[in-house]
């Protein structure tokens, strides 16, 4: 995002609506740190914003930059190019009982780094795909994240892009339940590591006889599953029923 120095009267109203804190009020004119911007767009929408000038404006060769990658993981109003869905990671975790991607004796896993006030940079996210990397996790393709790894084997992104921020992005893979101790301990582990905050989100389907599947096994781990799930009635008549 930008600012119109010739438009902008210093009033301040933008400031306190950035949710990572780039925009600050100097020598009567309003300007937006691009090193801490994660080009969330909040700044710049009206009906939000009321800048009485109109002096903040969408970069129009942001896509033509490294910046434009933060623009998928931080505005939710923005379509990846490659994936064709808006928002920061796939909708399995709403839509499974439609797709069946997540199989029974399988689980989805998403770790969504990052939060408004505080967001993340893709530093922060390699420390964790290059720990789950090397137990031999395999990436959802169609998630943003797996689109802008440099070397997905060993969950790597290009070091150029490492210090770019955005608000929120998520982690997504598939693996055998079998798997899930040693994933659950390597989230664990590199948890210590990180300047961010993240949710551990786990997709399963249901037992025939109604369990939940692994919840004893993520209690078992030291793992409190919350009430608040997200649970899908398959109403949506899955493609795959195994």
């Amino acid at each position: 995002m930008l600012i119109d120095q010739e438009k902008c009267n210093g009033c301040g109203i933008c400031v306190p609506y950035c949710p990572v804190g780039a925009i600050s009020v100097s020598g009567k004119k309003a300007s937006i740190d691009l090193d801490i911007c994660a080009e969330c767009g909040t700044c710049g929408r009206r009906y939000i914003v009321k800048c009485p000038t109109g002096a903040i404006y969408d970069d129009p060769n942001l896509f033509e930059t490294e910046r434009g990658i933060s623009k998928y993981f931080s505005d939710p109003m923005t379509t990846h190019k490659v994936t064709k869905i808006p928002g920061r990671g796939t909708e399995e975790v709403k839509t499974n009982d439609v797709t069946g991607r997540v199989k029974r004796g399988e689980i989805g896993v998403a770790l969504e780094m990052g939060r408004p006030c505080l967001g993340t940079t893709l530093a922060e996210v390699q420390k964790v795909t290059t720990a789950l990397a090397r137990i031999g996790i395999v990436w959802e393709h169609m998630s943003p994240l797996s689109h802008i790894m440099d070397d997905p084997a060993n969950g790597t992104f290009p070091a150029r892009r490492l210090g770019l921020r955005m608000i929120s992005c998520i982690i997504e893979f598939t693996a055998p339940a079998e798997r899930l101790e040693a994933i659950l301990t390597e989230v664990r582990r590199v948890a210590k590591e990180l300047d961010t905050v993240f949710s551990l989100d786990l997709i399963t389907r249901y037992d025939p006889d109604g369990r939940i599947p692994v919840r004893e096994d993520v209690e078992k781990l030291g793992f409190t599953v919350r009430p608040n799930a997200k649970i899908n009635l398959g109403l949506g008549r899955p493609l795959s029923e195994v």
